[in-house]
């Protein structure tokens, strides 16, 4: 079988991203699934491989279809953006715009079909606004450069799959813009990857607002009755096996042990809060309804560490594995 292009980009070059992304494509198993493209810059990705002490080079690449994978480097779309006296584990305008510029180039490599999914490195969303870029971060960017009106984030583990119906808002701001709607789209949203992922017919939960699903109007405002179970008898129509509005606190349990496939989160930490439980270095953020498949680590760019070679590849190496499984594959 083929393996897909998987158009990695370097995130923030003061952070973690380029020593993870080195560590990551040393591993055998990362090189067996896809074929890995770095959008990023060369220079620092040698510099990041030699705090982490491997000897593997980098071919600098003017172009993606330059990209010889049979080499053994590790090949990168070299932009030349970071100086090369760039300090690890500070905010910068400059590396902020770098970050930006890796994904534009990334959807540019995917949209020409050189590419068939992006893999995306932890940015700094201080570094991201100091260099002009008013984002929230990677999955508004992404919605933004693609014109796609509206995106989910699923986040992802080896026990647990979320999709949220809101993310980067205030919990007040967040209840107000929840309405059947929305919480419909995204069920759909969720339940289309999962099926393009092989599970033909997944059972999905969905979470209440409020503690006990509101207990027949006991606590809350009837948020449950008017905001989620219209959305989700109207999946029910469409012959899915969907449930709820169901108390948080019993069913990611119930997922965790396999009673479902996924759960629909209504709010940012209602959804992580039990994915980085589990662990941060076996978590995926999959960003559901944009017209390129995007994954990503699950962590920051965690600028206390940077440049000291001991970040944790984990996350990546499972990204890079969900994005080879969801990509479509590139003709032979």
């Amino acid at each position: 079988m083929t393996r897909p292009t998987i158009a990695i980009t370097m995130g923030d070059p003061a952070g973690i991203g380029p020593e993870v992304i080195m560590k990551a494509l040393n591993h055998p198993e990362t090189r067996s699934i896809c074929n890995p493209l770095v959008i990023g810059d060369a220079t620092r990705l040698r510099k990041a491989g030699r705090i982490v002490g491997t000897a593997r080079d980098v071919d600098a690449l003017g172009a993606a279809s330059e990209a010889d994978f049979a080499s053994g480097a590790v090949q990168c779309v070299d932009l030349k953006i970071v100086p090369d006296d760039l300090p690890f584990g500070q905010v910068s305008p400059v590396a902020g715009e770098a970050a930006y510029r890796y994904i534009a180039k990334a959807v540019e490599i995917v949209q020409a079909g050189t590419a068939q999914a992006i893999c995306t490195a932890p940015l700094s969303k201080e570094a991201l606004h100091a260099a002009g870029h008013k984002f929230p971060g990677h999955t508004e960017l992404l919605a933004h450069l693609t014109g796609t009106p509206e995106v989910s984030m699923m986040l992802v583990s080896p026990k647990l799959r979320v999709i949220h119906v809101t993310t980067h808002i205030g919990l007040l701001d967040a209840i107000e813009k929840i309405e059947p709607g929305l919480v419909e789209r995204v069920i759909t949203r969720g339940h289309d990857v999962l099926v393009r992922a092989g599970i033909k017919h997944p059972k999905i939960g969905v979470c209440a607002i409020n503690p006990h699903a509101g207990e027949n109007g006991l606590f809350g405002r009837g948020e449950e009755a008017a905001k989620i179970t219209p959305a989700v008898e109207a999946c029910q129509r469409k012959g899915w096996d969907v449930r709820g509005p169901l108390p948080a606190d019993t069913l990611f349990f119930l997922a965790g042990r396999g009673d479902y496939d996924m759960v629909v989160a209504m709010y940012h930490d209602q959804g992580h809060g039990p994915i980085k439980v589990l662990g941060l270095e076996a978590g995926v953020n999959i960003t559901v309804g944009l017209p390129v498949i995007r994954t990503s680590v699950d962590h920051g760019t965690a600028f206390d560490i940077a440049g000291k070679g001991i970040a944790d590849e984990r996350s990546l190496i499972e990204a890079l594995r969900q994005a080879a499984d969801l990509a479509p594959r590139p003709a032979a």
